[in-house]
């Protein structure tokens, strides 16, 4: 194995520790002055780790992920659940079942609206990580070890 990678790898069980020992937040109750700018975060419902993502902008990004004006485009997690919740589970490339016409879709955007108020009360967890490289191995680490169900890294 190539050293820069393995030096990149011996970091990440201990960036992950320090994000599943957090103290877990809401987005209504954490301190926007004490999140770090830039890292991965975790989304967890009654003990169950559901989602982890990373980004350069962790304040916006959660906001993103359940404010009530937050587009099909922008909350991804938001889409997945309500995938979920009407029964759309497969991504098509086709005109019907396509995100578009998901969003166009009353039931569809109902339950979207609805996953989006679910993930405003999920606890969060959050660990800075400033570089790019790291935040990727760090959130397929983290997915990995915790088992999140709702990230795939499948290739759209």
């Amino acid at each position: 194995m190539h050293r820069r990678f393995r030096e990149l790898l011996s970091e990440l069980h201990s960036c992950h520790m320090r994000l599943v020992r957090m103290k877990p937040v809401t987005f209504g109750t954490f301190d926007r002055d004490r999140v770090p700018e830039r890292g991965v975060y975790l989304f967890s419902e009654r003990g169950k780790s559901l989602y982890v993502g990373r980004s350069n902008n962790i304040c916006a990004r959660l906001g993103r992920h359940c404010k009530p004006n937050a587009t099909w485009r922008q909350a991804a997690f938001a889409f997945q659940l309500a995938r979920q919740v009407t029964g759309n589970f497969k991504a098509t490339y086709r005109k019907e079942g396509s995100r578009q016409a998901l969003a166009a879709d009353p039931t569809f955007m109902r339950a979207f609206v609805a996953a989006k108020d679910r993930i405003r009360n999920m606890q969060v967890r959050y660990v800075g990580e400033p570089d790019p490289t790291r935040q990727a191995l760090l959130e397929m680490y983290v997915a990995v070890v915790l088992k999140t169900p709702y990230n795939d890294f499948n290739n759209h």
